[in-house]
């Protein structure tokens, strides 16, 4: 009975699997560098903010 259903369950996955849009190599490189550039520019500036507020603290407590 178990049995039954994971087979009706893989063949729906396989079914649905088919109508799935993939993107093209191309794609997913352009998206990939998007994220890496959007990381690379977040970490600068709360990297930015971090180093600015170090100095603010330094200064107020030194």
């Amino acid at each position: 009975m178990a049995n039954n259903k994971i087979r009706t369950f893989l063949q729906a996955v396989r079914v649905e699997m088919k109508k799935t849009s993939w993107p093209s190599r191309s794609e997913i490189m352009k998206s990939t560098i998007v994220v890496i550039i959007t990381i690379l520019l977040f970490a600068l500036i709360i990297g930015g903010i971090d180093v600015g507020f170090f100095h603010l603290l330094r200064i107020l407590l030194g």
